[in-house]
């Protein structure tokens, strides 16, 4: 029990950092992509119908050093003016922190309400983080996060999921039917059927 303690410490230490990274600048792409459009002169009863769409397109964000910070591309991406939310195929979403660390999203569909405070990820559901060695020349392991959907509150760094979903962390993984996660508390519930597989590090 002590083991499985420390290896889960160790998991949700990193889970932060790549949930709300990678989410966060989904969000700050979507905001800054989301055209102003102006008042229509006659009020029409709304349909849920796209009333502009973006196909294979790529949006990258880039620091003051001309380093690539964010990578947004899909296949589609629609705005929908009755729930005003905006609607994303196949997308992909890279961004790399100060130390050059890349965290990858990818899903099916995402979906991000008018001001971005929530953002869903949708069929197949994955974030990435790649293995690094931290400052003291020590490898960590890649994290991954996957399942069916991942909803994120941006404004209470909350992320939730109802359906299954899987952590691993090098060769141990968790899984559960379900997880609430809240990033201002540090605390992390996963609920129904929860198992978890600890693999012992090996000392050369």
């Amino acid at each position: 029990m002590e083991l499985l303690r420390q290896a889960w410490d160790r998991l949700t230490l990193y889970l932060p950092v790549v949930l709300m990274g990678v989410l966060a600048m989904a969000t700050y792409w979507l905001v800054r992509s989301t055209p102003i459009l102006s008042a229509p002169q006659v009020v029409a009863a709304p349909q849920h119908q796209p009333d502009y769409f973006m196909r294979k397109f790529s949006v990258k964000t880039f620091d003051t050093a001309g380093q690539l910070k964010s990578e947004v591309t899909g296949a589609e991406a629609r705005h929908f003016p009755d729930t005003d939310t905006l609607e994303i195929d196949q997308v992909v979403i890279r961004t790399m922190d100060p130390q050059g660390r890349l965290t990858t999203a990818t899903a099916r569909r995402a979906v991000t309400n008018q001001d971005a405070s929530e953002v869903q990820l949708i069929g197949g559901a994955q974030v990435v983080r790649a293995p690094t060695v931290n400052a003291q020349g020590i490898e960590q392991p890649g994290l991954t996060f996957s399942g069916e959907f991942l909803h994120a509150y941006m404004k209470t760094e909350r992320v939730t999921s109802n359906r299954p979903v899987a952590l691993t962390r090098g060769n141990d993984r968790f899984t559960a039917d379900s997880m609430d996660f809240d990033n201002q508390q540090r605390v992390m519930l996963l609920n129904g059927r929860v198992k978890g597989s600890l693999v012992p590090s090996v000392t050369p």
